[in-house]
């Protein structure tokens, strides 16, 4: 934890081996796919209303933002007070998708590294949006800008695993906040928690984190809460 950057909760549903996500296809999705499954879906809520006490900056990636379909909804959304942190490298989003989340969320901060992206034709549009384009994203000069540009104390990471991984290696989790769901998902190429490089060599244990536990909350229909604080 540093003063010059905002405090980090890294925050997941996951499976209790650990993945957060039903299978290895883009057309596999636990938001869509964990709603179905008997002895799961009772409990599922439990998640979401959680995810509401979080903090009001939210980080994620454009590609999972793609997934939720984002891109093709036409319906106007509720606004909502929190916002989002978006890295977009290649990008996932489209002009429509920009779009929909400058309606939905109260600032939209849109970071990539690519000069075309779509967001670029809508800053005119929307007070809301900022890009913040760096030629190479580095993620703790991001987290930086972000406390001195914008003043964000806080911010609830919630991207997939590789970038959850990008995090980890350079220290910039401070906590994490899991709620598990009852559910065993299996398959060596189904997204974990953190994903990304693994290490190779003994001289790399530092980069391992230990956690020193904070809370367990046994919820309703089997899920379980668990609160850490990472040892960094």
């Amino acid at each position: 934890m540093s003063e010059n950057m905002p405090i980090t909760t890294l925050f997941m549903l996951m499976s209790l081996d650990g993945k957060i996500n039903s299978g290895d296809s883009d057309e596999l999705d636990a938001d869509k796919d964990w709603c179905k499954i008997d002895g799961v879906k009772e409990g599922l809520h439990q998640y979401y209303e959680i995810e509401q006490t979080t903090d009001l900056y939210s980080l994620n990636t454009g590609r999972v933002m793609e997934k939720i379909g984002v891109n093709t909804r036409k319906e106007k959304p509720n606004k909502t007070k929190c916002s989002f942190i978006i890295i977009d490298r290649k990008p996932h989003l489209n002009e429509n998708g920009v779009e929909y989340l400058c309606n939905w969320v109260e600032n939209l901060f849109l970071v990539t590294n690519n000069k075309n992206h779509p967001a670029y034709k809508l800053t005119n549009r929307f007070n809301n949006l900022k890009i913040l384009y760096y030629e190479n994203i580095n993620l703790r000069k991001l987290l930086e800008d972000m406390k001195k540009d914008y003043g964000t104390e806080k911010i609830t990471i919630q991207s997939g695993g590789t970038l959850n991984c990008e995090f980890l290696r350079e220290n910039l989790i401070d906590y994490v906040n899991i709620v598990i769901a009852p559910l065993l998902v299996g398959g060596a190429n189904t997204n974990t928690l953190i994903d990304g490089k693994a290490i190779s060599k003994v001289e790399e244990l530092n980069k391992l984190k230990a956690l020193k536990l904070q809370e367990c909350n046994v919820l309703e229909n089997s899920y379980i809460q668990l609160k850490y604080k990472v040892l960094n």
